[in-house]
C-alpha cells in the first residue's frame, strides 16, 4: 500500500467501474420499482453501493490517497456530464426528433436537484473515506468486512441527508422527508452489506501481481 498517486492498469479498471457505477446511479438510476409493504426503490440501489465499496476496496490495498483521489476524479467526470447534459437540453429540437417529452423528463434535470447530487455525493464520499481510515487505525487494520460497512452506514446516511433535504426541503413537510430519506439509506446501507463479498473478491484481485502484456 502506498500514498503515492500511481495508476496501474488494476486501478485504471477499477476507477472505469466506480465511473460506470457513478454513471449509472445517476442515469438508469432513476427508474422506480415497486418493494415491499406498498413502498418503492430507484433501480440505484443496485449502482450507488459500490460507488463506495469501490473507495474502500482501493484504500484497503493503494492507501488513503488513491481513495480521495477517486472521489476527486467521479466528482469531476459528474461536472462535465452535467455541463453536456444541459447544453445538450437548450440546443434546438429537430421536428423528425420523435421523443423530445421523454428526453426531456429523463435529461432535464433541475438546477436544484443537481447541486443536490453533487453535494451530497463529494460529502457523503469524503466522509466514508474519512471513517474508513479512522476505523482502520482504531483496530489496526483489522476486520475489513466490519470497517467498510461501519464507514458505509455513516457516509450513505450524510449522503442521502444530504440530498433529500436540498432536493426536497421547503416542497415536503420534514416527516415526509425523513419518512423518505431513512427507508432510502437503510436499504442503501442494506445492498452494500450483500455486496461484502465482492469487496474482498476487489481486494484480491488488486493485489495480484501485475503482468507485463
Amino acid at each position: 500500500m502506498t500514498d503515492h498517486l500511481v495508476f496501474d492498469r488494476k486501478l485504471v479498471l477499477a476507477l472505469t467501474f466506480y465511473i460506470t457505477a457513478l454513471f449509472a446511479s445517476n442515469t438508469v438510476g432513476i427508474k422506480i420499482m415497486p418493494f415491499v409493504f406498498g413502498t418503492h426503490l430507484s433501480t440505484a440501489i443496485f449502482a450507488f453501493p459500490l460507488v463506495f465499496l469501490t473507495t474502500d476496496v482501493v484504500g484497503e490495498v493503494y492507501g488513503k490517497a488513491h481513495a480521495r483521489a477517486f472521489v476527486r476524479l467521479g466528482f469531476l467526470s459528474l461536472i462535465v456530464f452535467l455541463f453536456f447534459n444541459a447544453l445538450s437540453n437548450v440546443m434546438p429540437t429537430s421536428p423528425e426528433f420523435r421523443m423530445p417529452d421523454a428526453y426531456d423528463q429523463i435529461f432535464g434535470l433541475s438546477l436544484r436537484f443537481t447541486f443536490a447530487s453533487l453535494t451530497a455525493f463529494i460529502i457523503g464520499e469524503y466522509q466514508d473515506v474519512f471513517s474508513f481510515f479512522f476505523l482502520r487505525a482504531k483496530l489496526s487494520g483489522r476486520y475489513f468486512w466490519l470497517r467498510s460497512n461501519l464507514s458505509n452506514l455513516w457516509g450513505q446516511f450524510i449522503d442521502t441527508a444530504i440530498w433529500f433535504s436540498i432536493a426536497f426541503l421547503g416542497v415536503y413537510p420534514l416527516k415526509v422527508i425523513v419518512l423518505m430519506m431513512i427507508p432510502w439509506w437503510l436499504f442503501k446501507f442494506g445492498m452494500g452489506v450483500v455486496y461484502t463479498p465482492l469487496s474482498y473478491a476487489g481486494i484480491w484481485l488488486l493485489k495480484q501481481p501485475e503482468r507485463n502484456a
